[in-house]
């Protein structure tokens, strides 16, 4: 018999370029969440071309405290019980107010038409992640309070619902579909959050080790490449964006199941920017997606 030798740990290089690796996404995210806070407090209003934005709070059971949804409403948002939903999550340092000052959003939310959906942008704290930990049941919140809520109230078919969001978001995204794969006809990730070991995360992200293991995203698709079905997916990264090889390993997997994977890297980085820049892709993705859900 073959001897089956002991496996070797990363080399002292392997070692630094992993810390450098790691403390460069930690500068970007902090700057990703400056500029989410920015956007969301100090930028002048935006013509919203015919939508509504209503102001919802959610007296969260699940987090413990009450917390904003705001909702946008397009201008043709056709028949009650018919409309579409995407509930969109914001990065780190973001808010439910994140992109309701965004022009990029209005702009491409009214191209679509009658097939523009409702948009809700749920308040998920400063570093929630969006899964259930000590800081509150994010998941729940989302899933069990946010969604059921702005379905009744904006007349929303709950069998035509797509999920993204913007790097934490993208991860939080990802987490919840992959935790509840029948539940949404779509998800998103853009410029996702996403690491290979816990050691690699960023601060507050995870409670531990443990935590990260039960919501590690790529972790999951490469082990069940089927996870999520043959749902539609979408991926984008900025070409130095410190995320890519992490978003590349998540789609390397996807490759071998059945989702219909929407997969693109662009010029850019892990800013505000990068994703204004392609709001109108990600909102044709969705509303495609939604049209031919069943």
């Amino acid at each position: 018999m073959r001897a089956v030798s002991a496996r070797r740990g990363p080399t002292q290089q392997q070692i630094r370029r992993r810390r450098a690796a790691a403390l460069a996404i930690i500068a970007v995210v902090l700057a990703a969440a400056v500029y989410l806070a920015l956007t969301a407090t100090l930028l002048a209003p935006v013509d919203s071309h015919g939508a509504e934005v209503v102001h919802m709070r959610v007296d969260s059971r699940a987090v413990g405290r009450e917390l904003e949804v705001n909702v946008v409403r397009p201008a043709h948002p056709g028949p009650r019980g018919e409309r579409a939903l995407l509930v969109f999550l914001h990065g780190r340092g973001g808010s439910a107010d994140t992109f309701t000052g965004n022009e990029a959003f209005f702009s491409g939310l009214a191209r679509m038409g009658r097939r523009a959906p409702v948009v809700a942008f749920p308040d998920g704290g400063d570093h929630s992640y969006w899964h259930n930990r000590r800081s509150g049941r994010w998941d729940r919140y989302v899933m069990r309070e946010v969604i059921p809520k702005v379905s009744r109230r904006f007349g929303v078919d709950p069998h035509r619902i797509a999920i993204g969001g913007i790097s934490m978001g993208g991860f939080g995204a990802y987490d919840l579909a992959l935790k509840h794969p029948r539940r949404f006809c779509a998800v998103g990730g853009h410029s996702a959050a996403l690491w290979f070991e816990a050691g690699e995360t960023a601060p507050g992200a995870f409670d531990s080790a443990a935590d990260f293991e039960r919501n590690d995203v790529v972790g999951t698709v490469r082990r069940d490449p089927g996870a999520l079905g043959s749902m539609p997916v979408w991926n984008d990264y900025g070409a130095s964006d410190p995320f890519r090889a992490y978003n590349e390993a998540f789609v390397a997997a996807l490759h071998g199941g059945e989702a219909r994977l929407n997969a693109h890297s662009w010029p850019g980085g892990h800013e505000g920017s990068y994703w204004t820049r392609h709001w109108p892709r990600y909102l044709r993705f969705y509303a495609n997606s939604l049209a031919h859900c069943h």
